[in-house]
């Protein structure tokens, strides 16, 4: 693997928790941001990856943040300059972001995340605790503080973060493949023109992962190749979708947010009860479930053209998550048990044996049809890239590392969601651990060898409807 420095950073870096996304970072930004050893400090809430980053040399402070205690134990370790990298769960994401707005601290997260019991505190409405709310309390952040300020970048990893990148480049290929000419979109609003013209109502975040284990799943056991905590809590969070200007058929179940920008609705469900119907190359045609995940509101809100205050123009996005199998049993036996965790979890590493993630964005309604763009790496290929990963976590800590090395190199933006960021150049650093990076055109449709029984459960007129994608 070619370790090249891609940047100089002369600051302190911190990063907060330190699980499998964590530790699989970690050798990542140690390749490739030149900086001494001993300005790096990991502050987690436990000792998972302890000899991980006794491996590297890297100092390891056991010390959980709070709301009461996370200004008291940060303040001694950043500055003006410095970096911040949360990678926890149940850690405020808004009040680690004011406090290095105010510190002059560059930020990065993969995740909006709020304090422990925040996604499911029932005392706060659902739009509220929802990515959306969550994001439009990130955004406020703009016009409190609206002269720029040190960079912060809320999710960015690998889906939310990469996705909106593969969008990017997927949008310029089809631009070649359809108008045959090159799109060079400058801003927000060209971005946003180009979706328009080129035909497309609807981008899935489509993800596949056949990682298989052994041992696999044992009974009240959960069982992931990601954070068991990361995945139960957005799955419990309110099922959310960004919400297309072509959609004709509103859920029943739906409703939308009274505050913000309005890009998206949510369900009145957690996402982890809702199947979508989507596509892969490798996997074809599958069920997933529709997880809230930040890169739906984002995305939909990035490419919105508008005439005056009308929108004219939005496309449905949405995440559609297939997990490995033995996640999906942990699911199962999850919500049979009335949505009670059982104590035993897993995160799956050494005991994969085969098995790929394949994880892209899959661009639906012009004139081809549809369009895949994405990463399809193997756990055979993850482990010759980097220690301390699998697939999984590879995909997201070359995102985290791609979108920490921006920052690095763009240190006074301000608030940037994933699309704000230079795609080329988040990719240039990325893609050589992403495995085999591919583009696939594809005929499916969610109305694929359906409506011939049940007719009145597809709108036949529009095959890129919500209601045919939705699994009921």
């Amino acid at each position: 693997m070619n370790e090249k420095k891609h940047v100089k950073f002369q600051g302190r870096l911190i990063v907060v928790g330190f699980g499998s996304v964590g530790q699989g970072t970690l050798p990542l930004l140690l390749r490739h941001i030149d900086m001494p050893l001993e300005r790096i400090r990991i502050v987690t809430g436990d000792t998972r990856g302890v000899e991980e980053a006794k491996h590297f040399g890297v100092k390891f402070t056991v010390r959980p943040l709070t709301r009461e205690n996370y200004r008291a134990v940060l303040e001694p370790l950043v500055n003006k300059g410095d970096f911040l990298l949360n990678l926890s769960v149940e850690v405020s994401s808004v009040a680690l972001i004011e406090f290095c707005y105010k510190r002059g601290v560059m930020y990065l997260d993969t995740c909006i995340e709020p304090w422990l019991g925040g996604y499911t505190d029932t005392k706060v409405s659902a739009s509220r605790r929802s990515n959306y709310g969550l994001r439009e309390e990130v955004m406020k952040f703009r016009t409190k503080f609206p002269n720029g300020g040190p960079t912060v970048i809320p999710t960015h990893g690998a889906n939310p973060g990469l996705i909106s990148h593969w969008v990017k480049q997927g949008l310029i290929n089809l631009s070649r493949d359809i108008r045959k000419r090159a799109a060079k979109p400058e801003s927000k609003a060209d971005w946003a023109r180009l979706a328009m013209e080129l035909g497309v109502k609807v981008i899935h975040c489509s993800e596949r992962d056949t990682q298989v284990a052994n041992p696999g799943k044992r009974r009240l056991e959960f069982v992931n190749t990601w954070s068991v905590d990361g995945f139960v809590g957005e799955g419990s969070q309110p099922c959310e979708l960004g919400w297309g200007s072509h959609e004709k058929h509103f859920p029943r179940d739906a409703k939308q947010h009274k505050f913000g920008g309005k890009a998206a609705i949510y369900l009145t469900r957690p996402g982890a009860s809702v199947r979508v119907r989507t596509w892969t190359p490798a996997e074809g045609n599958f069920h997933g479930f529709l997880i809230t995940h930040g890169e739906a509101i984002s995305i939909s809100d990035y490419y919105t053209v508008r005439a005056g205050k009308k929108v004219v123009y939005r496309p449905t996005c949405h995440y559609a998550y297939h997990p490995c199998d033995n996640t999906i049993l942990s699911l199962h036996e999850y919500a049979g048990k009335n949505w009670a965790l059982p104590e035993n979890k897993r995160i799956l590493m050494d005991e994969i044996f085969d098995g790929t993630d394949e994880l892209g964005a899959l661009l639906m309604g012009h004139a081809k049809g549809a369009y895949w763009y994405g990463s399809r790496l193997s756990i055979h290929e993850a482990r010759k890239l980097a220690p301390f990963n699998n697939a999984t976590s590879l995909q997201v800590a070359a995102g985290v590392m791609a979108g920490v090395i921006w920052a690095m190199e763009n240190p006074l933006r301000g608030v940037c969601d994933p699309d704000d960021l230079d795609f080329q150049r988040v990719l240039e650093i990325a893609n050589p651990y992403l495995g085999n990076v591919v583009g696939t055109y594809t005929d499916w449709s969610p109305l694929n060898d359906r409506g011939k029984l049940f007719p009145e459960d597809v709108d036949q007129g529009d095959p890129w409807q919500f209601k045919n994608f939705r699994v009921v």
